[in-house]
């Protein structure tokens, strides 16, 4: 059989520049460690610019660096495992859920959740926002949207907003017998909003968990979870164990 002409295509410069960066990021740099400017490593490595970033910014993706504010670029620690997939289905903020209620407001959710939701566009649902946290640092960042249908005994709450609010809508929750879940995930960029919870650069990728929770025969909540992407490593039940590292002196486990 002939070549194809996929594998006559070279590889990319700035592919070959990430892994030579990988290699010295595993001999020569510690955890936590700011590398030298973009200059610097150009200059060292004989490349554009330009090329450059196409490297850092893979290696971003990949969990070996990390873009901070005011800081620079640092060597990323290896990637938290944040279970998403918990073996026994359960309402948020149930007994063992690792989010923070931070606010709870009511407003008109945006068009595709209220699609998602099947309520009317312009008809206000409860919104809770969450965090989550892992060895000290941000890890997610939650909107859970839920249809005042689903929480219909909540009508005297002390707080108009807030954690307080958040936590009333969560415990209402509860009352419903939940029948199932279903959960979506997909990789996208931070929003403005999303990076500045999470202590991440706007654009920065980010994976997006959605998960609509059913009850009495339809969705009675939507939760749209935004994780950092260069942090964390989603695990789903028993698959939590299984760890793969990347670097040369790294082994599987």
């Amino acid at each position: 059989m002939g070549t194809t002409q996929l594998e006559t295509v070279p590889e990319p410069k700035y592919w070959h520049l990430k892994t030579v960066l990988s290699e010295a990021l595993d001999s020569e740099f510690t955890v936590g460690e700011i590398l030298p400017n973009e200059r610097e490593l150009a200059a060292r490595f004989g490349v554009a610019r330009a090329t450059l970033r196409q490297a850092l910014e893979q290696l971003e993706l990949e969990g070996r660096l990390q873009r901070r504010r005011g800081v620079g670029t640092t060597v990323a620690p290896p990637r938290v495992g944040v279970d998403v997939g918990a073996e026994r289905q359960s309402w948020p903020g149930a007994a063992g859920d690792t989010w923070h209620p931070v606010d709870g407001t009511v407003a008109a959710p945006p068009a595709v959740v209220a699609d998602a939701l099947g309520t009317d566009r312009d008809r206000p649902v409860h919104i809770v926002r969450r965090s989550r946290v892992s060895h000290g640092q941000p890890v997610a960042a939650e909107l859970l949207y839920v249809p005042q249908s689903s929480v219909p005994d909540l009508t005297a709450i002390d707080a108009p907003s807030g954690a307080a609010r958040a936590r009333a809508v969560l415990r209402e929750l509860q009352r419903l017998a939940l029948e199932g879940q279903d959960r979506a995930v997909e990789l996208g960029s931070a929003r403005a909003d999303d990076a500045k919870e999470l202590d991440r650069l706007p654009g920065a990728p980010v994976l997006v968990v959605t998960t609509r929770f059913f009850a009495e025969g339809r969705t009675a909540a939507l939760s749209v979870a935004t994780y950092r992407a260069d942090t964390c490593r989603l695990t789903f039940g028993a698959s939590g164990g299984v760890e793969i590292h990347h670097g040369p002196e790294r082994q599987a486990s």
